[in-house]
């Protein structure tokens, strides 16, 4: 890791410090060939278990991520946008987009315990720890549907007023959300299934994904009009926005390294570092592949995961250093 040394003339004497500056140097190391064809959208590393969840048209595409190999699937989840893992309850969750519908799972056999009816077109879907309900956002219905996670039952619906994008829980009780139409974030209150506050965003237009620095309070927004914003969860402010590639589509934080990820849809990533709550720097950009632009993280090993398909073969592409 390269170093810069600061000296500073003291009066008795030289005193010098040592900071480490942010180590880039990530480039895409493996191709993981998957078979079949179509669409695909999120992806959901488990940690615990070792497993990367790939939505991939019809079904859930499922690798392990160390021996970085395919080793199981999930069909019927037809028009399938995210998942989302409850560790601690043994199930999963997916979005399924064409039937409006979200496929609970169990995670140790992948069989498929129950289909919950959902608002129109469900795209993001994430997990709340602090009220155990899992959240997916509506598409085409402006709304949220939240579902308890232990008995599968609808907890009720929270009208968002505009088309959602992705979504944070900050652990709480707050689920915040974006509207990319609007450029606005909303915050909602997990436990009584209300909107709380509608934030703006600019000069971020057309707010994409999300990620969070639940430690530090920040919203992390990868926004369309090529830039990366920084808001505080507390009082919606916009305290920096960082520039970053085209089409951005998923922002993920590794809390141990301070690194923040957008990847773009033009392929690459714009790696950004966490000099401190509130300062950010641009650490390199990224070359990945064209259209790979969802991206999920793995805490333990810092790799990235994107897929996307090029000349006909859809591929999980694995970045690290």
């Amino acid at each position: 890791m390269m170093k810069r040394v600061f000296c500073l003339a003291m009066f008795l004497g030289l005193s010098c410090a040592v900071f480490a500056a942010p180590a880039g140097g990530y480039s895409v190391t493996k191709k993981i060939p998957i078979a079949g064809t179509g669409s695909w959208d999120y992806l959901m590393v488990d940690e615990a278990a070792r497993r990367l969840y790939v939505s991939h048209g019809t079904q859930v595409e499922i690798v392990d991520i160390d021996s970085l190999a395919v080793v199981g699937s999930i069909p019927k989840t037809a028009g399938i946008h995210g998942i989302a893992i409850v560790p601690e309850l043994g199930r999963g969750f997916t979005s399924n987009g064409q039937t409006s519908t979200v496929t609970i799972f169990d995670l140790k056999t992948l069989k498929p315990i129950a289909d919950v009816p959902t608002g129109q077109k469900p795209d993001a879907i994430i997990y709340d720890p602090a009220t155990s309900r899992v959240f997916a956002f509506n598409g085409e219905s402006n709304s949220a549907t939240a579902i308890d996670a232990a008995t599968g039952k609808v907890a009720g619906t929270v009208d968002l007023g505009g088309g959602p994008e992705y979504a944070a829980a900050d652990g709480n009780g707050f689920v915040f959300d974006n509207l990319e139409d609007e450029s606005l974030v909303l915050k909602i209150n997990s436990r009584e299934l209300k909107v709380e506050q509608r934030w703006p965003t600019a000069p971020c237009k057309a707010p994409s994904s999300m990620a969070m620095d639940r430690a530090n309070r920040r919203l992390f927004l990868g926004c369309r009009s090529k830039v990366m914003a920084v808001v505080d969860a507390d009082s919606g402010k916009v305290i920096t926005t960082v520039p970053i590639g085209d089409h951005v589509d998923a922002t993920v934080f590794d809390a141990e390294t301070k690194m923040v990820f957008n990847s773009n849809g033009e392929g690459t990533i714009t790696v950004i570092h966490q000099d401190s709550p509130d300062k950010y720097s641009v650490v390199e950009t990224v070359k990945t592949a064209p259209r790979a632009k969802t991206m999920a993280l793995d805490p333990k090993t810092h790799r990235l995961f994107l897929s996307t398909a090029e000349n006909g073969q859809f591929e999980v592409l694995v970045v690290g250093q």
